[in-house]
Formats: C-alpha cells, sequence, structure tokens
C-alpha cells in the first residue's frame, strides 16, 4: 500500500534526464526557456540568485535545492542585476539575448558540462523533469511557482551520489543520474512539505492521521475494490459517521467523493500512457463497464475516455 506522495509519484520517471554541470566565472546569468515542466537546481559549489519571472529574485546558496515548475523562464545569476548572457531553449540552442548563436567555447554551459566537478568557482547542476499526467499534476498544484529547499546541516545523500556520479563517467550513468533524480525529487519534495509555512496540501498532511493516512493508503493501494464508507470505516475501526467526519475534516472533501476523484485521474493516466480498452481501464480502476467509467468520466472531467485519450495523443502527452 501506498502513502499518497508514493502513490502520487509512480507515474514521474526521468529518463534521459539533462544534466549540465558548469563551472561559471562572475558576472554571469543563464536565462532558461526550455519549457520544461519541471526543474531542479542546485549549487554544487558558490552562491547564485534565482529569478522565476513573476517572482523575486531569491538567492540559491550552496547546497539549496530549487524546485521550479514550468514552463514559463527563469533565470539564474551572479546577481539579480546580471541581464542574461545567454539564453537555453529546449531544442539544445544557445544563443545570445539578441538571438545569435553562443559557442561553447564562449560560454561553458551551452554544451555537456565536464565529465569531472570543478574543484573552485561557481558550478551550478540543473536537472529538467519531465511530469504528465492527472496523478502527477496533484503535486504540481500543490507547489509554489518556485519551491525553495534550503540546504541543512546533514548532506543530502541523493545530490551527494548525484555529484559522484557525475565525477565517475561510468557506463550506465544516465540511468544511474535518472533513478537518482527520482531520488532527488522525492526527498526534495518531501523537506519542502514539511517546511513551516509551506502549506502542505490535505493529502501529504493526512500520512501523519492514523485514521485518514489508513484510509488513503488502501484507496491508493487498491482502487478498485468495491470501497464503502462501511468499508473504510470497518478498516481503520470507526463508525460510519465518525469515519466519514474524521475523513472530510482532515482531507476537505467527503471519502467517496476522494475515492471517485482518485479513480478518474488513474483512468485518465491509463487512457493516456497505455493501448488498454475503455472497458478494461473502467475494471482496473473500480468501475464495473466501460460505460460507467465513461458516465463518471463525461460528469467530471467533461469528456469522454476515447475524447481524452484522442486530445492527450495530440497534443504530445501534455
Amino acid at each position: 500500500m501506498d502513502d499518497a506522495l508514493s502513490a502520487l509519484l509512480q507515474g514521474v520517471r526521468a529518463r534521459g534526464a539533462l544534466f549540465d554541470q558548469t563551472e561559471l566565472n562572475p558576472p554571469w546569468s543563464l536565462r532558461f526557456a526550455d519549457r520544461a515542466p519541471l526543474s531542479l537546481l542546485t549549487m554544487v559549489s558558490g552562491d547564485a540568485w534565482l529569478t522565476a519571472d513573476g517572482t523575486d529574485p531569491v538567492p540559491l546558496r550552496q547546497g539549496d535545492v530549487a524546485i521550479v515548475l514550468g514552463p514559463e523562464p527563469y533565470t539564474v545569476a551572479d546577481s539579480p542585476d546580471t541581464p542574461p548572457m545567454a539564453v537555453l531553449s529546449g531544442d539544445s540552442r544557445c544563443t545570445a539575448s539578441d538571438g545569435t548563436p553562443v559557442a561553447a567555447d564562449d560560454l561553458a554551459m551551452c554544451g555537456p558540462g565536464p565529465e569531472s566537478a570543478a574543484d573552485s568557482g561557481v558550478v551550478l547542476l540543473k536537472s529538467t523533469y519531465p511530469v504528465h499526467g492527472r496523478l502527477s499534476d496533484r503535486v504540481l498544484s500543490a507547489l509554489p511557482r518556485l519551491a525553495l529547499v534550503p540546504a541543512t546541516t546533514d548532506e543530502c545523500p541523493p545530490l551527494a551520489m548525484i555529484e559522484q556520479e557525475l565525477r565517475s563517467g561510468a557506463p550506465g550513468r544516465q540511468v544511474v543520474l535518472d533513478r537518482l533524480l527520482d531520488l532527488l525529487l522525492v526527498c526534495s519534495l518531501r523537506e519542502w512539505f514539511e517546511l513551516s509555512g509551506a502549506r502542505a496540501p490535505a493529502w501529504y498532511r493526512a500520512h501523519r492521521d492514523p485514521v485518514v493516512g489508513r484510509a488513503l493508503k488502501l484507496i491508493h493501494g487498491d482502487p478498485a475494490r468495491a470501497w464503502t464508507v462501511a468499508s473504510l470505516a470497518a478498516e481503520t475501526g470507526l463508525s460510519r459517521a465518525q469515519f466519514s467526519r474524521r475523513f472530510s475534516e482532515v482531507i476537505g472533501q467527503p471519502p467517496m467523493a476522494y475515492l471517485t476523484e482518485w479513480r478518474l485521474c488513474q483512468a485518465a493516466d491509463l487512457l493516456a500512457r497505455t493501448d488498454a480498452t475503455v472497458d478494461a481501464v473502467s475494471r482496473q480502476v473500480g468501475y464495473a463497464n466501460a460505460y460507467a467509467l465513461s458516465v463518471a468520466f463525461k460528469r467530471t472531467l467533461g469528456l469522454r475516455p476515447t475524447e481524452h485519450r484522442a486530445l492527450v495523443r495530440a497534443t504530445g502527452g501534455q
């Protein structure tokens, strides 16, 4: 059985993620316009300023991890006042602010990072993360445009392992980096949700509640089961009324409304990512047949399952 964060991140995986490790000498300023849905940035050494369009500049200290939601551009620089020296786009092009190409020899950031970590200077580590699907959207919708996780006194294990892997250049490095990025993302999200004032979503806070946390694990672990308020209440040791009241207070919606929403999010992702028939998908998420799923899908999401599948594939999975 999964806790809420694990379940919501099941479909989020890094594949061929972009890692740039670059030594930079001031003054420097890099504008990222790659339209990535999610980016992680950290300073391996040195400090910087991060400005996401529409937000005030924030300091990015060594060891901090910044989670930036896209697709709007953002800038990383030695100072908030330094104008962009280069713009990096989604097609791996590196240009000056006027659109003229910038050669890798002119700016180290344009092109692959060095095989070994720099011993001195400012080193920025950046990774982009592909995120698709309605379940993953629940995580993104709980985040601000910029979520900054400050460095702690304890070394961040995923970050330390990433740095070591970047130095090694060993076979299979990309696969290892992808999995380490998964780990860094989850650790950073968890740390951010635990920060004072982070306004963690109800589904995350619920893991501390022995009753609602258990109910969510049951729903996430077996959404196809014919759950009712009575059966969930029995599993948690409360009466129907007590359970329903407790769940609604913690989550902000009744248990059956949450179950329906979860099932439809799962169905939407299965339709987008697989070739399973609507009938097969319906049974996987707890509906008796394709008709029952279609009715719920249309009522809640505004379109039929087949229309959703066609729309997602026509837009490249976005």
